[in-house]
């Protein structure tokens, strides 16, 4: 029965006549090849490792020349040649691409018309295991060097180092808080460095997470049906089918192909020139065959059916990465931008340390002596690294990046690295394509044209049946002919006692479309069953056409495909060539049409125009227009062609001319709801939305107009004329400008019209090819436009990949999704989301540098300069400056990670990387000028104020170098400095949970985006970081023990609440400050407010 299943699809295709000839765009690299069946037309899903191919390959891997590139250091490169020439040596014992198919079949155990059995199929899993490759080898030494020394570890670790020092052996004698704070560096060094250990296991774990999120089946043969199965359950012996936009889920043997298939093998050559594939071998080489399909590469164009010969690290692409090792992954521009930031800072902290080694050296020392000597100089330069370095940036960036990651996965946007995430913030254009995109890539025939007679689809099924009872040769029977012959779509065998509407079909959603219009009409399979394929050209965004050529089975073929008298005429030893494809590519090659009685007539010019009105007609509805065609090829030429061995070529140039048009079918792909809305709210965004498309002008203007990229009436949307020579574009003043331009007018612009193009606010690119989407990409990018492109086909890829974020869908092909990097797995209008994600991020990254320094870096700073300069005791420990930056301000920082969005996000003008700074002048005015003066002047003013109350007055202090005051003990006076250390710190602490609240926030009020009582504003991780603030105070200063050894001190009541007092009143300008923002957006603050 399985067997009867299989033939049910293949009726009328068994043994077609076997033809040489040569590929299209190959030139001299001729093949012979097997005619396909048109079960191979559809192809398999295989996308689970898409996300970085670099990783699994890290190398650039040529099988021709083996190039290794000079930018790699020594090592790599002999790793790399080391790989390879055991990879080649591997495989030279390999036989797969050399013996015949017979042979094949018999070593494998399968067929290429049954397939593998479930048992076969259980016992090679037992046997080879899972289609995965096996975990990369772990560099636990490299990766724990990086965790101890990575951030401000190093810092850390040398400060650590040199009070340890301070402490013994040059401590006379050795004081306890210098081994204290030694001590303290080396756990925080430690912390530091687990947390950035638990920081890289977190964001594998995300991205591993989203890797296992995407698609990954194939389409196999087992038990003779024809199904889909996940690409890790894949073994050797499997059938299995591809077309183009399909990645190979391992080594086949190809054993049926299309004349104009092809491969992308760059991921393993390096190579971006398609290689075209065949059946039989070209070489003795096993990488040098094309008759050999390589794990990992992609099917270009064209469709086949392979049996898989290796799997898992037995496949070319599993031998070499397993020897070659893992690359290092670099930093994100982020983070290369806060790296920047940090070593700024480290550079003012190395002058800072110079200066107190100066003023030490050339004054201090002579005049003060017994003020610093060289342990307590130690401390003091320690000091000045501790507080000028906020040690809790980088981890709070990693965290917040990761955090966001981890969001958009959760509402099914996936983004293949950190990377993806920054750079949608400042995406300024983006380019989309329409069909599966816009559309619902739901197509539908809801008309069909015979000549000039043009009906619904429900008057064409009523006419066909009414008129098949009187003659087999009608027009309607000849255009459901040609529909079910020139069309690469399979229905699915296991959905066949389904209604038509919802059988399944395997086969693009155009071919989907005219198939089902086909059945609608009779039986597909009766059509088929009368005549064999001899040669197809799956349709191409190139050509925009598809052709198939048939021999006849059965007389009965001739009646219900050609008219009266062409059915007399057709010879047995002729083929009949079809065409279906676009109708402004086809109809120029057309002399004859089959007319409303299914005759065979002159094309005159009034019947043509009247043709061309209908195809305009219907693009105007946003229709897609089909237009099938056909051709009688004499014997003689077809005998010709096949002396010549360019059977391929001859059919293309028979297709140029001299075609009988059979009829047109209108097809209708609605938009996605959600589109107008998701283009209005991209445009308040300040992003322009642009519709890159393969279809026909008017068909992609009316679409355009539904989805709402264009706004403007006909009567103001612009065309190629409107784009002068020579001359800059004219200003649209405040008006919208549109233009609708198709990618053969796009050929003949020069500089001055791309430039005005490009100022446009609302454009549609028709009839574009591949190579035309990848140069709009180019040149807007070349303006200095942040390009965004979305796509979920293969002509999509190469623009996908060169855009600044590749946005594939889900639902679209392997090699779309390759070459993005980020995929919407549910619906498009998670898009808007993406969007304002990575604003978001970038806002919350701006937070948490605006948080930390002030308390971090800023009122930590001064206690150590007036000590060294001024001669006050440092009114702030170095062990409490710890404490600030590592645990009381890192957790909270961390949690502004998790902030909403502020209502205004989608209403600013997209980021400008190059401009608008993470840590710009503006958010150091505002963190130092600001709340950092603010919290340092209210923190001395505290201590010296405590001090003076309890008898040590500032006079004493001010240029004291250590001078104690008359009449108190030397012990007083340290306690009382501890106590003045212990008020600096908690009032830093207190005022800096106000700060929190005041940097949620960047225009709006907090009113408008309360922390509790309002699901869309909230942020409950706030509270519990305050909560850990507060219990790290208390820790730090009210355990005996450590008040003894660390010299902390317990707080009295006011000290707490005081604080209050000063953080409520920067809440309070900051509400100021925001609220004149907002009233006066052009004033002297707006211009100032970060």
């Amino acid at each position: 029965m399985a067997f009867d299943h299989v033939k049910e699809q293949n009726i009328g295709f068994e043994e077609p006549v076997r033809i040489r000839h040569t590929d299209e765009e190959a030139g001299d690299n001729s093949q012979r090849w097997k005619p396909r069946d048109s079960i191979f037309s559809s192809g398999g899903h295989s996308r689970r490792n898409s996300i970085d191919p670099a990783a699994a390959l890290p190398i650039t891997y040529r099988t021709m020349s083996m190039d290794i590139d000079e930018t790699q250091d020594q090592k790599k490169r002999e790793d790399l040649k080391l790989a390879s020439a055991r990879a080649a040596k591997d495989l030279s014992e390999l036989d797969w691409h050399i013996v015949s198919h017979s042979e094949l079949y018999i070593r494998l155990s399968t067929s290429s018309v049954e397939g593998l059995s479930a048992e076969q199929v259980k016992r090679r899993l037992a046997e080879y295991g899972k289609n995965t490759p096996s975990s990369p080898p772990s560099h636990l030494f490299q990766d724990w060097f990086g965790y101890l020394l990575g951030g401000f570890g190093s810092i850390l670790l040398v400060s650590s180092i040199l009070v340890f020092v301070a402490w013994k052996p040059l401590g006379q004698p050795p004081a306890v808080a210098n081994l204290a704070l030694a001590i303290v560096l080396l756990a925080v060094f430690f912390l530091q460095a687990a947390f950035n250990a638990w920081q890289d296991f977190s964001s594998s774990r995300v991205m591993a997470s989203i890797t296992g999120m995407l698609p990954d089946e194939c389409q196999i043969l087992r038990d003779g049906i024809r199904t889909s199965t996940a690409a890790a359950e894949i073994v050797p012996g499997d059938v299995i089918f591809f077309r183009a936009g399909s990645k190979l889920p391992a080594d086949i043997r190809f054993i049926e192909i299309s004349s104009d298939t092809k491969f992308d093998r760059s991921i393993l050559t390096g190579e971006s020139i398609p290689w075209p594939a065949t059946v039989d071998s070209t070489n003795n080489n096993y990488l040098e065959t094309r008759c050999i399909g390589l794990q990992g590469t992609f099917c270009s164009s064209g469709s086949g059916v392979g049996v898989v010969v290796a799997t898992g690290d037995r496949t070319v692409f599993g031998r070499i990465a397993k020897l070659a090792s893992q690359p290092t992954t670099g930093m994100t521009t982020l983070q290369k931008e806060v790296y920047l930031f940090c070593i700024v800072i480290c550079t003012l902290m190395l002058i800072m340390i110079v200066v107190v080694l100066i003023v030490w050296g050339s004054w201090l020392r002579k005049d003060h002596p017994s003020w610093i000597n060289v342990p307590t100089l130690i401390v003091s330069c320690v000091s000045v690294a501790v507080a000028f370095i906020p040690e809790g940036l980088p981890i709070a960036v990693t965290a917040s990046l990761t955090i966001t990651a981890n969001l958009m996965r959760k509402n099914k946007i996936l983004c293949k690295s950190l990377k993806t995430v920054e750079t949608l913030g400042s995406v300024s254009v983006i380019c989309t394509d329409k069909t599966g995109t816009l559309t619902k890539n739901n197509m539908w025939v809801t008309d069909c044209a015979i000549g000039s007679l043009t009906m619904p689809l429900q008057l064409a099924t009523d006419r066909h049946f009414a008129e098949k009872q009187q003659s087999s040769n009608t027009a309607l029977n000849q255009l459901r002919s040609i529909a079910s012959l020139c069309n690469a779509g399979q229905f699915d065998i296991t959905t066949s006692g389904l209604p038509l509407a919802n059988r399944k079909i395997n086969g693009d959603a155009t071919d989907q479309a005219v198939l089902r219009f086909a059945e609608t009409l009779g039986p597909v399979a009766e059509v088929r069953a009368v005549w064999d394929r001899q040669f197809e050209l799956p349709f191409n965004s190139k050509n925009k056409f598809m052709i198939s050529v048939f021999s006849l089975a059965k007389d009965i073929g001739r009646d219900i495909t050609l008219s009266a008298v062409e059915s007399e005429a057709f010879s047995e030893e002729e083929l009949l060539l079809t065409i279906k494809g676009a109708p402004d590519i086809i109809i120029s090659r057309c002399n004859r049409y089959i007319n409303d009685d299914g005759v065979s007539c002159p094309l005159d010019s009034n019947t043509r125009e009247t043709i061309e009105n209908i195809k305009n007609k219907w693009s105007r509805e946003g229709k897609r227009v089909i237009l099938l065609a056909r051709k009688i090829l004499p014997w003689a030429t077809v005998e010709a062609s096949q002396l010549a061995v360019e059977f391929g070529k001859e059919a293309l140039e028979h297709a140029r001319s001299g075609l009988t048009l059979v009829g047109m079918v209108g097809i209708m792909d609605p938009p996605r709801e959600e589109i107008p809305g998701v283009i209005s709210t991209l445009r308040r965004a300040g992003i322009r939305i642009f519709m890159v498309t393969g279809d026909f002008v008017l068909t992609a203007e009316a679409i355009a107009r539904e989805c709402r990229i264009i706004s403007n009436p006909p009567e103001r949307v612009h065309d190629v004329s409107a784009l002068r020579d020579d001359a800059s574009a004219a200003s649209s003043g405040d008006q919208v400008s549109s233009i609708v331009i198709s990618g053969s007018e796009l050929t003949m612009l020069n500089g001055s019209q791309w430039k005005q193009l490009c100022q446009y606010d609302e454009i549609v690119f028709a009839r574009t090819t591949p190579e035309q989407k990848l140069r709009i990409v180019k040149e807007f990018q070349s303006r200095h436009e942040i390009v965004g492109m979305t796509g979920d086909g293969v002509n999509d890829a190469p623009s996908l990949k060169a855009a600044d974020i590749g946005i594939a869908l889900g639902s679209g092909s392997d090699i779309a999704i390759e070459a993005s990097d980020m995929v919407l797995l549910d619906k498009f209008d998670a898009i808007v989301e993406a969007v304002e994600y990575g604003r978001v991020v970038f806002d919350n990254l701006k937070k948490t540098v605006a948080y930390l320094l002030p308390a971090g870096s800023y009122a930590e700073f001064w206690p150590v300069i007036t000590n060294v300069v001024l001669g006050l005791p440092q009114v702030l420990s170095s062990f409490l400056m710890i404490i600030i930056c590592c645990f009381t301000d890192c957790a909270a920082a961390t949690m502004l990670a998790f902030e909403k969005a502020e209502s205004d996000v989608l209403l600013r003008p997209p980021r400008r990387p190059k401009k608008d700074r993470l840590v710009s002048w503006r958010l150091i005015l505002q963190a130092y000028g600001f709340v950092g003066t603010l919290e340092t002047v209210c923190s001395f003013a505290m201590s010296y104020w405590y001090l003076q109350r309890h008898g040590v007055p500032f006079s004493a202090l001010w240029l004291g170098f250590g001078a104690i005051p008359d009449g108190m003990s030397s012990d007083v006076y340290t306690q009382r400095l501890n106590e003045a250390s212990s008020i600096y710190f908690v009032n830093l602490v207190v005022m800096q949970w106000f700060n929190l609240m005041a940097v949620r926030t960047r225009r709006q009020s907090i009113f408008q985006m309360p922390p509790l009582f309002n699901k869309e504003t909230q942020n409950l991780y706030l509270f519990p970081a305050i909560l850990f603030a507060l219990l790290m105070t208390f820790f730090w200063l009210y355990i005996p023990k450590f008040q003894t050894t660390l010299g902390t001190t317990s707080v009295p009541a006011i000290h707490f609440f005081l604080p209050m007092c000063f953080g409520f009143s920067i809440l309070v300008l900051e509400e100021g400050r925001k609220y004149l923002v907002r009233k006066y957006p052009k004033g002297l603050l707006a211009k100032c407010a970060w």
